[in-house]
């Protein structure tokens, strides 16, 4: 049984940092692109960012660009999401995904999801 678990989430002022993990079971992690989403209250899930297998491709939404990172280690079976310079905008429950791609981050071929950790920036 697959699952993917969200670590690292909780209640931090604007300006600054939190590190996100997700730790995964049941599949061969090296086989899989991951990729962050996140869905704020009362909007759609939006996408965050991806990693490819092998950690040499990455892709990260806009609204986080140079201020949040993605990485993985596949050694630990883990995919992380480096949090820094956060807003009030960027409360929203993440959740972790996998796929067969890169092209998760377009909503394709997502095999997999967690359950989510609920990120909380106070003004």
């Amino acid at each position: 049984q697959v699952q993917l678990v969200e670590s690292g989430g909780g209640l931090v002022q604007a300006g600054g940092s939190l590190r996100l993990s997700c730790a995964a079971s049941g599949l061969t992690f090296s086989r899989y692109a991951m990729g962050w989403f996140r869905q704020a209250p009362g909007k759609e899930r939006e996408f965050v960012a991806a990693i490819s297998q092998s950690g040499g491709l990455k892709f990260h939404a806009d609204p986080v660009k140079g201020r949040f990172t993605i990485s993985r280690d596949n050694a630990k079976i883990t995919v992380y999401l480096q949090m820094n310079s956060l807003k009030p905008e960027d409360t929203a429950v993440y959740y972790c995904a996998s796929g067969s791609s890169v092209n998760i981050r377009e909503g394709y071929g997502i095999d997999y999801w967690g359950k989510g950790t609920l990120v909380t920036v106070s003004s």
